[in-house]
Protein backbone atom coordinates (compact mmCIF):
# COMPACT_ATOMS: atom_id res chain seq x y z
CA UNK A 1 0.00 0.00 0.00
CA UNK A 2 1.28 3.37 -0.79
CA UNK A 3 3.04 5.58 1.94
CA UNK A 4 0.76 8.02 1.05
CA UNK A 5 -2.49 6.11 2.03
CA UNK A 6 -0.80 5.47 5.16
CA UNK A 7 -0.35 8.51 5.63
CA UNK A 8 -4.02 9.72 4.84
CA UNK A 9 -5.36 6.38 7.04
CA UNK A 10 -2.52 4.70 9.72
CA UNK A 11 -5.23 2.06 10.20
CA UNK A 12 -5.30 0.96 6.79
CA UNK A 13 -3.44 -1.78 7.09
CA UNK A 14 -6.23 -3.68 9.20
CA UNK A 15 -8.76 -4.15 6.63
CA UNK A 16 -5.74 -6.65 4.89
CA UNK A 17 -5.23 -8.42 7.67
CA UNK A 18 -8.84 -8.73 8.76
CA UNK A 19 -9.44 -9.86 5.09
CA UNK A 20 -6.11 -12.36 5.38
CA UNK A 21 -8.31 -13.87 8.59
CA UNK A 22 -10.97 -14.14 6.80
CA UNK A 23 -9.45 -16.31 4.13
CA UNK A 24 -7.29 -18.33 6.30
CA UNK A 25 -10.17 -19.46 9.04
CA UNK A 26 -8.46 -17.90 12.02
CA UNK A 27 -10.99 -14.79 12.42
CA UNK A 28 -12.70 -14.24 15.60
CA UNK A 29 -16.03 -12.95 16.29
CA UNK A 30 -17.21 -11.83 20.05
CA UNK A 31 -21.10 -13.23 20.39
CA UNK A 32 -22.56 -12.36 23.46
CA UNK A 33 -24.80 -15.17 25.20
CA UNK A 34 -28.05 -15.45 26.18
CA UNK A 35 -28.95 -15.43 30.56
CA UNK A 36 -30.28 -19.14 29.40
CA UNK A 37 -29.52 -20.72 26.10
CA UNK A 38 -31.12 -24.15 25.06
CA UNK A 39 -27.70 -25.31 23.79
CA UNK A 40 -25.74 -27.67 25.45
CA UNK A 41 -22.89 -26.49 27.24
CA UNK A 42 -19.33 -28.45 26.79
CA UNK A 43 -17.93 -25.01 25.76
CA UNK A 44 -17.07 -22.58 29.04
CA UNK A 45 -14.91 -24.09 32.27
CA UNK A 46 -17.97 -24.33 34.93
CA UNK A 47 -16.15 -27.94 35.58
CA UNK A 48 -18.00 -28.27 38.55
CA UNK A 49 -21.64 -27.03 37.52
CA UNK A 50 -20.85 -24.14 40.07
CA UNK A 51 -21.45 -20.83 38.07
CA UNK A 52 -25.23 -20.80 38.69
CA UNK A 53 -25.32 -22.95 42.21
CA UNK A 54 -28.02 -21.01 44.17
CA UNK A 55 -25.45 -20.98 47.09
CA UNK A 56 -22.69 -19.21 44.69
CA UNK A 57 -25.22 -17.08 43.09
CA UNK A 58 -26.86 -15.92 46.24
CA UNK A 59 -23.36 -14.99 48.11
CA UNK A 60 -22.14 -12.89 45.17
CA UNK A 61 -26.03 -11.20 45.42
CA UNK A 62 -25.03 -11.00 49.51
CA UNK A 63 -21.84 -9.66 48.47
CA UNK A 64 -22.80 -6.43 46.71
CA UNK A 65 -25.48 -5.65 48.93
CA UNK A 66 -23.01 -5.82 51.50
CA UNK A 67 -19.82 -4.53 50.12
CA UNK A 68 -20.73 -2.69 46.78
CA UNK A 69 -20.77 -3.97 43.71
CA UNK A 70 -17.25 -2.78 42.88
CA UNK A 71 -13.89 -2.77 44.85
CA UNK A 72 -13.74 1.05 44.56
CA UNK A 73 -9.68 0.89 44.51
CA UNK A 74 -6.38 -1.42 44.68
CA UNK A 75 -6.01 -3.48 47.21
CA UNK A 76 -3.64 -1.59 48.83
CA UNK A 77 -5.67 1.15 49.11
CA UNK A 78 -10.11 0.54 49.38
CA UNK A 79 -9.81 -2.30 47.50
CA UNK A 80 -9.63 -5.67 50.11
CA UNK A 81 -12.94 -6.40 51.73
CA UNK A 82 -12.90 -9.05 54.70
CA UNK A 83 -14.18 -11.82 52.48
CA UNK A 84 -10.90 -11.22 50.17
CA UNK A 85 -9.07 -11.54 53.37
CA UNK A 86 -11.61 -15.03 54.11
CA UNK A 87 -11.14 -16.26 50.41
CA UNK A 88 -7.03 -15.83 51.01
CA UNK A 89 -6.84 -18.06 54.12
CA UNK A 90 -9.46 -20.92 52.77
CA UNK A 91 -7.91 -21.08 49.39
CA UNK A 92 -4.80 -21.36 50.97
CA UNK A 93 -5.40 -24.19 53.57
CA UNK A 94 -7.52 -26.27 51.01
CA UNK A 95 -4.24 -26.19 48.34
CA UNK A 96 -1.95 -27.14 51.51
CA UNK A 97 0.34 -23.84 51.02
CA UNK A 98 0.75 -21.37 54.08
CA UNK A 99 -0.45 -18.05 52.10
CA UNK A 100 -2.52 -16.87 48.96
CA UNK A 101 -2.91 -13.56 47.41
CA UNK A 102 -5.98 -13.26 45.34
CA UNK A 103 -6.15 -10.63 42.16
CA UNK A 104 -8.30 -9.92 39.97
CA UNK A 105 -8.01 -12.75 37.08
CA UNK A 106 -6.08 -16.03 36.76
CA UNK A 107 -4.06 -14.51 33.94
CA UNK A 108 -3.25 -11.46 36.26
CA UNK A 109 -1.74 -13.81 38.91
CA UNK A 110 0.71 -15.09 36.08
CA UNK A 111 1.60 -12.07 35.22
CA UNK A 112 2.26 -11.08 38.74
CA UNK A 113 4.02 -14.23 40.12
CA UNK A 114 6.58 -14.46 36.96
CA UNK A 115 7.96 -10.59 36.57
CA UNK A 116 8.00 -10.45 40.64
CA UNK A 117 9.91 -13.37 41.02
CA UNK A 118 12.66 -12.15 38.20
CA UNK A 119 13.62 -10.23 36.10
CA UNK A 120 17.49 -9.39 34.54
CA UNK A 121 20.19 -11.84 35.44
CA UNK A 122 17.70 -14.39 35.55
CA UNK A 123 16.50 -17.69 33.69
CA UNK A 124 13.00 -18.61 33.16
CA UNK A 125 12.72 -22.14 31.51
CA UNK A 126 8.97 -22.07 30.22
CA UNK A 127 7.09 -25.28 28.62
CA UNK A 128 6.39 -25.23 24.70
CA UNK A 129 2.63 -25.24 25.46
CA UNK A 130 2.19 -22.81 28.31
CA UNK A 131 -0.64 -20.51 28.77
CA UNK A 132 -0.42 -17.11 27.37
CA UNK A 133 -0.19 -15.36 30.33
CA UNK A 134 2.97 -17.57 31.63
CA UNK A 135 4.28 -16.63 27.91
CA UNK A 136 3.36 -12.89 28.61
CA UNK A 137 4.88 -13.00 32.06
CA UNK A 138 7.66 -14.47 30.56
CA UNK A 139 8.11 -11.55 28.40
CA UNK A 140 7.69 -8.65 30.93
CA UNK A 141 10.12 -9.73 33.24
CA UNK A 142 13.35 -8.81 31.50
CA UNK A 143 14.57 -12.15 32.14
CA UNK A 144 16.35 -14.75 29.63
CA UNK A 145 14.00 -17.05 29.26
CA UNK A 146 14.21 -20.62 27.28
CA UNK A 147 11.53 -22.57 25.71
CA UNK A 148 11.87 -26.36 26.25
CA UNK A 149 9.98 -28.94 24.38
CA UNK A 150 6.12 -29.66 26.07
CA UNK A 151 5.95 -31.99 29.34
CA UNK A 152 10.18 -32.89 29.02
CA UNK A 153 11.97 -32.66 32.38
CA UNK A 154 14.63 -33.77 30.23
CA UNK A 155 15.12 -30.53 28.39
CA UNK A 156 14.38 -28.32 31.37
CA UNK A 157 17.60 -30.26 33.14
CA UNK A 158 19.51 -29.42 30.15
CA UNK A 159 18.30 -25.86 29.92
CA UNK A 160 19.38 -25.65 33.56
CA UNK A 161 22.60 -27.83 33.63
CA UNK A 162 23.78 -25.29 30.33
CA UNK A 163 23.39 -22.23 32.74
CA UNK A 164 25.78 -23.41 35.20
CA UNK A 165 26.88 -25.82 37.85
CA UNK A 166 24.01 -27.36 39.82
CA UNK A 167 24.31 -26.10 43.41
CA UNK A 168 25.77 -28.74 46.22
CA UNK A 169 23.72 -31.56 47.78
CA UNK A 170 21.07 -30.27 49.83
CA UNK A 171 20.04 -27.09 47.90
CA UNK A 172 20.69 -23.38 48.52
CA UNK A 173 23.59 -22.35 46.95
CA UNK A 174 24.40 -21.72 42.90
CA UNK A 175 21.83 -20.16 40.97
CA UNK A 176 18.78 -19.77 43.69
CA UNK A 177 19.35 -16.16 43.80
CA UNK A 178 20.19 -13.99 41.04
CA UNK A 179 21.08 -9.92 40.68
CA UNK A 180 19.41 -7.85 42.67
CA UNK A 181 18.14 -10.01 45.00
CA UNK A 182 16.15 -12.34 42.14
CA UNK A 183 15.45 -15.78 41.56
CA UNK A 184 18.10 -17.59 39.59
CA UNK A 185 16.08 -19.90 37.78
CA UNK A 186 12.08 -20.25 37.68
CA UNK A 187 10.62 -22.88 35.74
CA UNK A 188 7.23 -22.39 35.01
CA UNK A 189 4.40 -24.63 33.63
CA UNK A 190 0.67 -25.22 33.36
CA UNK A 191 -0.43 -28.11 35.50
CA UNK A 192 -3.39 -29.20 32.84
CA UNK A 193 -2.24 -27.75 29.49
CA UNK A 194 -5.36 -25.99 28.22
CA UNK A 195 -5.42 -27.24 24.58
CA UNK A 196 -5.32 -30.67 24.41
CA UNK A 197 -5.61 -31.24 28.22
CA UNK A 198 -2.98 -33.40 29.24
CA UNK A 199 -1.26 -32.91 32.86
CA UNK A 200 2.53 -31.59 33.25
CA UNK A 201 4.88 -34.38 35.08
CA UNK A 202 5.31 -32.48 37.76
CA UNK A 203 6.47 -34.34 40.81
CA UNK A 204 9.82 -35.02 37.74
CA UNK A 205 9.70 -31.33 37.33
CA UNK A 206 10.12 -30.57 40.91
CA UNK A 207 13.08 -33.30 41.54
CA UNK A 208 14.81 -31.64 38.86
CA UNK A 209 13.96 -28.15 39.86
CA UNK A 210 15.38 -29.25 43.35
CA UNK A 211 18.16 -30.74 41.95
CA UNK A 212 19.64 -27.49 40.55
CA UNK A 213 18.48 -25.36 42.79
CA UNK A 214 15.73 -23.56 40.62
CA UNK A 215 12.02 -22.87 41.92
CA UNK A 216 8.80 -23.96 40.62
CA UNK A 217 5.39 -21.85 39.06
CA UNK A 218 2.80 -24.12 38.51
CA UNK A 219 -0.24 -22.55 36.51
CA UNK A 220 -3.35 -25.09 38.13
CA UNK A 221 -5.73 -22.96 35.98
CA UNK A 222 -7.65 -26.58 35.21
CA UNK A 223 -6.64 -28.61 37.80
CA UNK A 224 -7.89 -26.89 40.84
CA UNK A 225 -11.39 -28.60 41.47
CA UNK A 226 -10.92 -31.53 39.33
CA UNK A 227 -7.44 -33.16 40.36
CA UNK A 228 -5.83 -33.77 43.95
CA UNK A 229 -8.07 -35.18 46.66
CA UNK A 230 -11.14 -33.25 46.79
CA UNK A 231 -10.48 -31.32 44.39
CA UNK A 232 -7.50 -29.65 45.87
CA UNK A 233 -5.11 -29.44 43.14
CA UNK A 234 -2.33 -30.56 40.56
CA UNK A 235 0.53 -29.87 43.00
CA UNK A 236 -1.69 -32.16 45.95
CA UNK A 237 -1.91 -34.48 42.97
CA UNK A 238 1.85 -34.73 42.68
CA UNK A 239 2.64 -34.11 46.29
CA UNK A 240 3.82 -31.16 46.42
CA UNK A 241 1.28 -28.74 48.45
CA UNK A 242 3.31 -26.63 50.46
CA UNK A 243 6.88 -27.47 49.04
CA UNK A 244 8.70 -24.07 50.11
CA UNK A 245 10.17 -24.27 46.65
CA UNK A 246 6.92 -23.96 44.47
CA UNK A 247 4.70 -21.81 43.49
CA UNK A 248 1.45 -22.25 42.38
CA UNK A 249 -1.32 -19.79 40.39
CA UNK A 250 -5.11 -20.57 40.53
CA UNK A 251 -8.03 -19.14 38.86
CA UNK A 252 -11.17 -18.82 40.55
CA UNK A 253 -13.17 -18.50 36.83
CA UNK A 254 -12.87 -22.16 36.01
CA UNK A 255 -13.95 -24.69 38.30
CA UNK A 256 -15.15 -22.23 41.42
CA UNK A 257 -17.25 -20.42 38.81
CA UNK A 258 -16.65 -17.13 39.64
CA UNK A 259 -13.91 -14.39 38.81
CA UNK A 260 -10.18 -13.56 39.57
CA UNK A 261 -7.21 -15.25 40.62
CA UNK A 262 -4.37 -16.09 43.16
CA UNK A 263 -1.10 -17.08 43.73
CA UNK A 264 -0.60 -19.92 46.25
CA UNK A 265 2.65 -20.21 48.07
CA UNK A 266 5.13 -19.75 51.31
CA UNK A 267 4.39 -16.84 53.07
CA UNK A 268 7.29 -15.16 52.38
CA UNK A 269 6.79 -14.94 48.47
CA UNK A 270 3.12 -13.93 48.81
CA UNK A 271 4.59 -10.83 50.86
CA UNK A 272 7.13 -10.15 48.28
CA UNK A 273 3.92 -9.95 45.46
CA UNK A 274 1.77 -7.66 48.08
CA UNK A 275 4.79 -4.88 47.77
CA UNK A 276 6.07 -5.86 44.60
CA UNK A 277 3.69 -7.05 41.92
CA UNK A 278 2.70 -4.84 39.79
CA UNK A 279 -0.42 -6.44 38.60
CA UNK A 280 -1.74 -6.31 42.22
CA UNK A 281 0.02 -2.78 43.31
CA UNK A 282 -1.46 -1.20 40.37
CA UNK A 283 -5.05 -3.30 39.64
CA UNK A 284 -8.48 -2.52 41.13
CA UNK A 285 -9.35 -5.31 43.33
CA UNK A 286 -11.48 -7.96 42.95
CA UNK A 287 -15.08 -7.04 42.92
CA UNK A 288 -16.64 -8.32 45.92
CA UNK A 289 -19.30 -10.09 44.18
CA UNK A 290 -16.64 -12.48 42.89
CA UNK A 291 -14.78 -13.23 46.11
CA UNK A 292 -18.24 -14.28 47.97
CA UNK A 293 -19.21 -16.58 44.99
CA UNK A 294 -15.50 -17.98 44.92
CA UNK A 295 -15.70 -18.23 48.86
CA UNK A 296 -19.39 -20.11 48.84
CA UNK A 297 -18.10 -22.04 45.70
CA UNK A 298 -14.88 -23.27 47.03
CA UNK A 299 -16.82 -24.37 50.55
CA UNK A 300 -19.32 -26.07 48.74
CA UNK A 301 -16.57 -28.20 46.90
CA UNK A 302 -15.22 -28.87 50.07
CA UNK A 303 -18.45 -30.04 51.26
CA UNK A 304 -19.19 -31.94 48.27
CA UNK A 305 -15.54 -33.33 47.37
CA UNK A 306 -16.83 -36.07 44.85
CA UNK A 307 -17.93 -33.30 42.47
CA UNK A 308 -13.77 -33.66 41.44
CA UNK A 309 -14.18 -37.27 40.83
CA UNK A 310 -17.63 -36.74 38.94
CA UNK A 311 -15.92 -34.27 36.45
CA UNK A 312 -12.93 -36.78 35.39
CA UNK A 313 -15.62 -39.27 34.99
CA UNK A 314 -17.44 -37.55 32.58
CA UNK A 315 -14.48 -36.46 31.07
CA UNK A 316 -13.48 -40.39 31.12
CA UNK A 317 -16.61 -40.91 29.08
CA UNK A 318 -16.40 -38.58 26.70
CA UNK A 319 -13.47 -39.86 25.01
CA UNK A 320 -14.38 -43.18 25.15
CA UNK A 321 -17.28 -42.28 23.02
CA UNK A 322 -15.45 -40.15 20.75
CA UNK A 323 -12.52 -42.47 20.46
CA UNK A 324 -15.23 -45.42 19.43
CA UNK A 325 -16.70 -43.34 16.94
CA UNK A 326 -13.46 -43.04 15.32
CA UNK A 327 -13.03 -39.47 16.14
CA UNK A 328 -8.71 -37.99 17.31
CA UNK A 329 -9.44 -37.71 20.61
CA UNK A 330 -7.26 -37.07 22.89
CA UNK A 331 -7.16 -39.39 26.63
CA UNK A 332 -7.70 -36.56 29.27
CA UNK A 333 -6.09 -35.98 32.44
CA UNK A 334 -8.98 -33.77 34.01
CA UNK A 335 -11.55 -32.23 32.75
CA UNK A 336 -10.73 -31.08 28.85
CA UNK A 337 -11.60 -33.42 25.99
CA UNK A 338 -9.87 -31.97 22.68
CA UNK A 339 -10.55 -33.39 19.30
CA UNK A 340 -8.28 -32.41 16.16
CA UNK A 341 -9.97 -30.45 13.15
CA UNK A 342 -8.37 -30.93 9.84
CA UNK A 343 -7.87 -27.25 9.28
CA UNK A 344 -8.92 -23.96 10.78
CA UNK A 345 -12.04 -23.48 8.75
CA UNK A 346 -12.88 -27.22 9.03
CA UNK A 347 -12.53 -26.17 12.89
CA UNK A 348 -14.73 -23.72 12.55
CA UNK A 349 -17.35 -25.43 10.27
CA UNK A 350 -17.74 -28.28 12.51
CA UNK A 351 -18.14 -26.39 16.00
CA UNK A 352 -20.68 -24.06 13.56
CA UNK A 353 -22.49 -27.52 13.11
CA UNK A 354 -22.53 -28.58 16.46
CA UNK A 355 -23.89 -25.49 17.95
CA UNK A 356 -26.58 -25.75 14.86
CA UNK A 357 -27.74 -29.01 16.56
CA UNK A 358 -27.80 -27.98 19.60
CA UNK A 359 -24.30 -28.49 21.21
CA UNK A 360 -21.47 -25.30 21.98
CA UNK A 361 -18.12 -26.66 22.29
CA UNK A 362 -14.99 -24.91 21.84
CA UNK A 363 -12.80 -24.24 19.31
CA UNK A 364 -9.18 -23.80 19.08
CA UNK A 365 -7.32 -22.25 16.05
CA UNK A 366 -3.99 -21.04 15.43
CA UNK A 367 -2.05 -18.69 16.87
CA UNK A 368 -3.99 -20.08 19.97
CA UNK A 369 -2.91 -23.53 19.50
CA UNK A 370 1.14 -23.88 19.81
CA UNK A 371 1.42 -26.86 17.55
CA UNK A 372 -1.05 -24.98 14.71
CA UNK A 373 -3.31 -28.39 14.56
CA UNK A 374 -6.92 -26.80 15.29
CA UNK A 375 -9.37 -28.68 17.28
CA UNK A 376 -12.52 -28.57 19.21
CA UNK A 377 -12.70 -28.87 22.72
CA UNK A 378 -15.49 -30.13 24.82
CA UNK A 379 -15.11 -29.38 28.73
CA UNK A 380 -16.77 -32.20 31.16
CA UNK A 381 -18.62 -30.74 33.59
CA UNK A 382 -19.28 -32.74 36.86
CA UNK A 383 -23.21 -32.22 36.66
CA UNK A 384 -23.21 -33.63 33.12
CA UNK A 385 -26.00 -36.57 33.20
CA UNK A 386 -24.96 -40.34 30.98
CA UNK A 387 -27.95 -38.81 28.72
CA UNK A 388 -26.26 -35.58 28.00
CA UNK A 389 -22.73 -37.11 27.48
CA UNK A 390 -23.90 -39.86 24.61
CA UNK A 391 -26.19 -36.66 22.61
CA UNK A 392 -22.76 -34.42 22.72
CA UNK A 393 -20.49 -37.58 21.85
CA UNK A 394 -23.29 -38.25 18.77
CA UNK A 395 -23.53 -34.82 17.77
CA UNK A 396 -19.93 -33.77 17.79
CA UNK A 397 -19.58 -37.76 15.48
CA UNK A 398 -22.45 -36.46 13.00
CA UNK A 399 -21.31 -33.01 12.64
CA UNK A 400 -17.22 -34.17 12.14
CA UNK A 401 -15.95 -33.43 8.47
CA UNK A 402 -15.04 -36.00 6.00
CA UNK A 403 -11.81 -36.80 6.23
Amino acid sequence: MPQEQYQRDPFAWLDAEAAARRENGTDRVVRPRPARSPLLDLASNDYLGLARHPEVTDAAASASHRWGAGATGSRLVTGSTALHAELEVELAAFCGFEAALVLSSGYAANLAAVTALTGRGSLVVSDAANHASLIDGCRLSRATTRVVPHAAPDGVARVLDEAGDPPPAGGAAGRTTGPGGRLGALVVTDAVFSVDGDAAPLAPLAAVCRERGAALLVDDAHGLGVLGAGGRGSADAAGLAGAPDTVVTVTLSKALGSQGGAVLGPARVIAHLVNTARTFIFDTGLAPAAAGAALAALRLLRREPERAARARSAAGALHTGLTAAGLAAVAPDAAVVSVRAPSPEGAVQWAADCRAAGLAVGCFRPPSVPDGVSRLRLTARADLTAGQINEAVRTVAATAPAG
